[in-house]
Formats: C-alpha cells, sequence, structure tokens
C-alpha cells in the first residue's frame, strides 16, 4: 500500500472501504488530511506534513499530520507533528533547514528544522479571530517540535492572513529569507523578509485585489509558492514561477491550482501576464494547495498537491481514512510555441529499482485501432496501473480509454481525445458512485495539441483516483474516482475513423 504505521501509532482502525485506498499515494491510516505543508527534504528522507484532524475523519481540530519517505511512493505515519491546543488551531505553512542557523534554534554543525505556519487564534488566546505567523523547530530530525516561546512572530491582525512559504534568497538584493503569504480574501500575496526566521519585514505584495476572473463568489488565494526554474536546463535563462492556489475559482470548479510566471529581484515578483490571466496547475477536479519541497536534492522541484475538492471533500465516501495527496510531480520548464511552459512528470518507480514481483508489464507495438477497440488489462486491487501511449488519432473524430469498467462494458471513467475540439477530456459522471454529492459528477476539459500529430499520455489509474499527464506534462488532469468492486475492465478504442497506437505501455505497481 502507500503507507505504513509507524510502530509508535496505536493500530489502525477496521477499514470499511479499504478496497479504495491506493496503493502509490499517500493516505492517513484512518483520520482526515487535507493541504501539504512543511514538505522538506533532511536525513535521507522526504518529510511530508500536512493538515490532520487527529480526532476524526472530516475537517476540524487542525494539527499536522507527519509521514515520511525515501521514493516518495511509499511512505510511514508518524504521530502527529504540531498539535492545535486550546489557544490556537495549525494551519498551513511550511518547513526550511536553517543551514546558517539564523535562527538560533539549532548548531552550524545541527542545523534546526524551523516550520513557520500559520496560528488560527481561538476565543481567549490573546488574538482571538486572528491569523497570524508563528514558528516551531525540531532538533531530531523532524520527529519532535517545540512551539517558539514569543509567538506570532508577524501579525496584520487580520483574519485571513496564511500559508506561509518561506525560502532562502541569494541574489543581487542581499541573502536572507523571504516569505510569500496571502491575504487570501483580498486575493494578494505577500513578501516579507527575515535574517533570523523571528523579525519580518515587509517587501511588496502581488495581486488581483478585487473580484477574480469573473467567476462568481467569494475567491479565495492560498497556499502561495515562489521559486526559480531554469528554460530548457539553462542556468542563464531562469524565470521565476508563483502558484497561487484559489478556491472557489478553479478552472474546473471549486478549488484549484494557478501559476504565474515572471522575474523576482529579491523584492518584487513581477508577472508576465495580467493577473487576470493565469495559467492552470492542473485542468481537473481534484488536485488544490499544491506547494513544493524545500532543500531538494539536485536543486529538484518537486511539487505534492491535495487531491480533493472543497466543493465535496468531507462527504468523500471512505471510511475511516478520507482523501488523499497527488503523486509527486517534478517541475520544469521547457519552450513551447515560442515560450517557457511549465511541465510537470509524476515520481514514479524506475523500471530497474523495484523487484521483479512488484509489477507487471506489458508493451505492445504499433497496431491499428478502431471502433471495436481493444482490451487492456483488468485493473488489480493492491495495485496501480501506469498506463504510456503514443497515438496517431488521424482522421479518427475521438479516441477513448475506458478506465475501471464493468465487464458488461457498462459504466466507467473516460478519458477521451477530441479532434475537432482539440481537447482532451476526464468524463466520471459515470465512475462508480457519484451520487454522494451533487457536484462531483463531472466532465473536464483542458486545450491540447499535438505534436506532429501525435498524442502522448502518461495515464495513472490508482483505484479511487485517475491523473493524466498530456505531451510530456504540458497538460494535466487529476479526478477521483469511486469505482464498484465489479469495475476493473479497461479498454481503448476509436470512433469517426481509424487511429494508429504507436506505442503502448501498461505497468503495475503496489
Amino acid at each position: 500500500m502507500s503507507s505504513s504505521v509507524d510502530a509508535a501509532l496505536p493500530a489502525p482502525a477496521p477499514a470499511a472501504t479499504e478496497a479504495l485506498r491506493p496503493a502509490v499515494h499517500y493516505t492517513a491510516r484512518d483520520t482526515w488530511l487535507n493541504d501539504p505543508n512543511g514538505l522538506v527534504y533532511w536525513g535521507g528522507q522526504y518529510h511530508l506534513f500536512y493538515q490532520n484532524n487527529p480526532h476524526g475523519n472530516v475537517w476540524g481540530n487542525m494539527s499536522w499530520g507527519h509521514a515520511t519517505s525515501r521514493d516518495l511512493l511509499h511512505w510511514t505515519e508518524h504521530p502527529v507533528a504540531i498539535a492545535c491546543d486550546d489557544a490556537e488551531d495549525i494551519f498551513s505553512g511550511s518547513v526550511v533547514v536553517d543551514h546558517g542557523n539564523t535562527s538560533g534554534f539549532g548548531t552550524p554543525e545541527e542545523p534546526a528544522l524551523v516550520a513557520v505556519y500559520t496560528s488560527a487564534f481561538k476565543a481567549g488566546s490573546g488574538h482571538a479571530g486572528t491569523q497570524a505567523q508563528s514558528l516551531a523547530y525540531s532538533t531530531d530530525s523532524g520527529m519532535t517540535w517545540t512551539k517558539y516561546a514569543a509567538n506570532p512572530v508577524l501579525t496584520r491582525n487580520s483574519a485571513h492572513f496564511r500559508d506561509p512559504k518561506v525560502f532562502r534568497y541569494e541574489g543581487a538584493s542581499g541573502a536572507y529569507w523571504v516569505m510569500a503569504a496571502v491575504e487570501a480574501q483580498e486575493q494578494k500575496v505577500l513578501f516579507y523578509k527575515s535574517h533570523d526566521l523571528k523579525a519580518w519585514e515587509f517587501l511588496s505584495d502581488f495581486g488581483a485585489g478585487g473580484p477574480h476572473l469573473g467567476r462568481p463568489g467569494m475567491v479565495k488565494w492560498e497556499c502561495p509558492d515562489l521559486f526559480p526554474l531554469p528554460v530548457d536546463g539553462d542556468p542563464a535563462a531562469v524565470k521565476w514561477v508563483l502558484i497561487v492556489n484559489v478556491n472557489p475559482g478553479g478552472v474546473a470548479g471549486g478549488s484549484g491550482g494557478q501559476y504565474f510566471m515572471g522575474e523576482f529581484d529579491g523584492v518584487r515578483f513581477r508577472s508576465d501576464s495580467p493577473v487576470e490571466e493565469p495559467s492552470w496547475l492542473d485542468w481537473g477536479r481534484d488536485c488544490y494547495a499544491s506547494v513544493s519541497f524545500s532543500n531538494a536534492p539536485d536543486n529538484r522541484r518537486i511539487i505534492i498537491g491535495w487531491m480533493n475538492n472543497w466543493d465535496y471533500a468531507n462527504a468523500l465516501p471512505t471510511h475511516p481514512w478520507r482523501s488523499a495527496m497527488t503523486l509527486a510531480r517534478e517541475l520544469r520548464l521547457t519552450t513551447a510555441g515560442g515560450s517557457a511552459r511549465l511541465v510537470q512528470r509524476p515520481i514514479l518507480p524506475a523500471a530497474g529499482e523495484r523487484p521483479t514481483a512488484d509489477a507487471a508489464q506489458v508493451r505492445t507495438g504499433p497496431f491499428a485501432l478502431d471502433g471495436s477497440g481493444v482490451d487492456l488489462p483488468d485493473a488489480v486491487r493492491g495495485q496501480a496501473q501506469v498506463m504510456e501511449a503514443e497515438i496517431l488519432p488521424g482522421p479518427a473524430g475521438q479516441v477513448a480509454f475506458h478506465l475501471l469498467g464493468t465487464e458488461d462494458g457498462s459504466g466507467g471513467t473516460v478519458l477521451s481525445y477530441d479532434a475537432a475540439t482539440r481537447q482532451l477530456v476526464l468524463d466520471r459522471r459515470n465512475s462508480g458512485n457519484t451520487g454522494f454529492h451533487p457536484q462531483f459528477p463531472s466532465v473536464e476539459a483542458a486545450p491540447l495539441e499535438l505534436e506532429d500529430g501525435v498524442l502522448r499520455l502518461l495515464i495513472v489509474v490508482d483505484h479511487c483516483s485517475v491523473e493524466v499527464f498530456a505531451q510530456g506534462g504540458l497538460v494535466v488532469l487529476t479526478d477521483l474516482v469511486f469505482p464498484g468492486p465489479e469495475s476493473f475492465r479497461n479498454r481503448l478504442a476509436a470512433t469517426g475513423g481509424p487511429a494508429t497506437v504507436r506505442a503502448l505501455t501498461i505497468t503495475s505497481h503496489s
């Protein structure tokens, strides 16, 4: 499975929906989780902290859960890292390795991990009704945490000031810590700097400052992240990427992740595009609060998102666990269509790094595809399927993967490319259990251009989710699905004319 339980934790309760628990995505053993936060690499392990209700499987009692992994696929869950108390809930934030011991919480030889998190203050706390930024530190590689006695370290006396993402900046303006946080309902990212992680100075802000993109409702900006990436691997051609998650207002409805590209000089972020014209991290319904790991090896930029949507998050039909994380995704910038574009590639087991028993693989060469279609390997409980395809749609009106359908061909999730509209479409209206919430049945669509007539897809099907990476990760779609036990059939077919499958590889992972 995707996670194991630390020996210090009690045995999990019997799970009524274990068949839906993913194989290579993180889930908590028997509680609620939402936004990933505090992502950091340290001590040879990736640390995933996340919003967690230690006492139930719906949102509440916000604390930081904790899990670790060496491969970003198989996780060990640990006891709650930073717990809520009578004074505060522990909302989202970030963790940095304080290599220079700027905070004084560790030593230069043994640096502390420092968590910068949002205190959501409760009645009687002295800061009731406000959200402010606080610190906690760990000197035992993230296993135990101490809250800083002088918290909060930064406040605006605001009810919606949250989600600090901190990184070390070194450039023309100097060397210091930078924090990106949000005034959520003002739709602004605010930047601050600090030399010791304790005293913060305002730098600038970036945002819409009003009704966003013409969509109805109060759009909140949340969970920002700012980082540089080289274009096409060229260290002399660097762009800065600012991720801003929104809820509501996502491209597919409800929660979603947007990003801007531009320049950051250590003080101000300047976007290459108007704030009203963001790009989308994911065109599906179920990728939110994506943020990146700090201190990752080889300066890799790796993100994880919450695989859910606030429209129906508390109603997901799983018990006792509820909600999962997306796969970890490595980000790069590549030139496409004359401009820099963000690409996402899921981190999956390499063929030489897994035991033979851990994977079953099917490869096929070129073949013609028509309306009769071809059967693909069935889904198997306890395993995720990775499907990689290169298809020449040609005159075909539509090429479609029918995923997790029933034996008689009814139901299932349909991923299709429509040549007329040049769209990639993910339809989960007949994917299984869709009646638990009226907003769950949906069809998602993303614009997609072929490359020399070729459709390239990487599809990860893992029990309760479908993640699609098209054209090398230029277009991404993520949706939850809840198929019944009889839904395990997979097929590929073309309608409106013949197509050619140039290559197809299907690999199973546990």
